[in-house]
């Protein structure tokens, strides 16, 4: 990754401006369990009103997609520190009465929520690169009992020389499941391969993506899947209100160009390893460039999510500005509505 692509995080004072430059051709303004999530039958226009008692009240419902070969309990296990700062960033309100808490989000006045899905592919030692099966070998022929790792994957790399995804179709599923029985979630965080996902789960929930994709299921191509519409429809404001990447990359694959083209639009940070050795540099940038309105930050570090002080404080920096935005934004759009007059 070129360091005038890039910023770097040079200083532990520097937190959330470090951000693409206006200079960086990726600047533009064209510019990651709740613990888990209960199965409820609730609406989501039930799940997203504001009531009086403090658990009811609405939350920033962040839905936290792990990489290949983790699970949801072992996602939030790294990202512990994340989860910590955002919930010191946008607190919820105290049991008792109160005047609203610093840093507090006046739309979300629950606090926020993180919701951690496992991917529905279990994976075998043999797909997982650097696994040594010879151990699991070993303890079977000795009596014992080899235990095969806790893996899970939203799909896998076909072995088939035409580069598609096995299992694609039920990782979204999943990911679709978990949206409705939340009731709606308001951003996506990832890691690698959720990561790409929450470039694929965001691009689906715009306005107007399913005229991007074919009518027809003749291969190569993807089709709408059209459960989602179903979910669109029922959810009060589906399109999401942020998305994150922590070392992501696009799909290549000829079939899945309708998620990127029109490109992504929804407000995008993509956070990457200058040393990362396990995303190709092209595929990391070229999920850049699929996003419209994006913003990034390079850490000095591998394929790893950064949660030290400085990168948590990007995160919150970056949630801060898209939400302050968008509250002004409404605001404005509620004067026009008030004025009543013909424009």
């Amino acid at each position: 990754m070129s360091a005038s692509s890039l910023l770097r995080l040079s200083s532990t004072h520097a937190i959330a401006r470090n951000i693409f430059s206006p200079s960086s051709h990726f600047h533009s303004r064209h510019r990651y369990h709740t613990q888990r999530t209960r199965s409820s039958t609730m609406s989501a226009k039930k799940t997203n009103e504001s009531t009086s008692p403090a658990t009811d009240l609405r939350k920033l419902k962040i839905l936290m997609l792990h990489g290949y070969t983790q699970s949801g309990p072992h996602f939030r296990s790294k990202t512990r520190a994340l989860e910590k700062a955002l919930s010191k960033a946008f607190p919820p309100p105290p049991r008792t009465p109160h005047k609203p808490l610093p840093g507090s989000l006046p739309q979300f006045p629950g606090g926020v929520q993180l919701i951690y899905p496992t991917g529905p592919i279990k994976l075998r030692p043999a797909d997982i690169p650097g696994f040594d099966a010879s151990a699991l070998q070993s303890a079977a022929s000795e009596g014992g009992k080899g235990e095969e790792p806790d893996a899970w994957a939203w799909w896998k790399k076909s072995d088939a020389p035409d580069g598609l995804y096995e299992g694609l179709e039920e990782g979204l599923e999943t990911v679709r499941q978990t949206i409705e029985e939340a009731g709606g979630v308001d951003g996506v965080i990832g890691f690698s391969q959720g990561a790409a996902l929450a470039g694929l789960v965001a691009s689906l929930l715009e306005p107007g993506r399913a005229s991007a994709f074919p009518s027809s299921s003749a291969a190569p191509s993807f089709q709408f899947p059209p459960s989602w519409t179903t979910l669109i429809a029922a959810l009060p404001q589906p399109q999401l209100k942020f998305a994150v990447s922590y070392s992501g990359f696009y799909a290549p694959h000829a079939a899945y160009a309708p998620f990127y083209e029109p490109k992504i639009a929804t407000r995008f940070l993509h956070v990457i390893g200058s040393l990362d050795s396990v995303v190709q540099e092209e595929r990391s940038e070229g999920f850049v460039e699929r996003c419209a309105d994006r913003e990034g930050v390079l850490h000095p570090g591998g394929h790893f999510v950064p949660v030290g002080k400085d990168f948590a404080g990007v995160l919150v920096g970056f949630l801060r500005d898209v939400l302050s935005k968008q509250k002004r934004e409404g605001s404005e759009d509620e004067r026009l509505e008030d004025t009543n007059v013909p424009l």
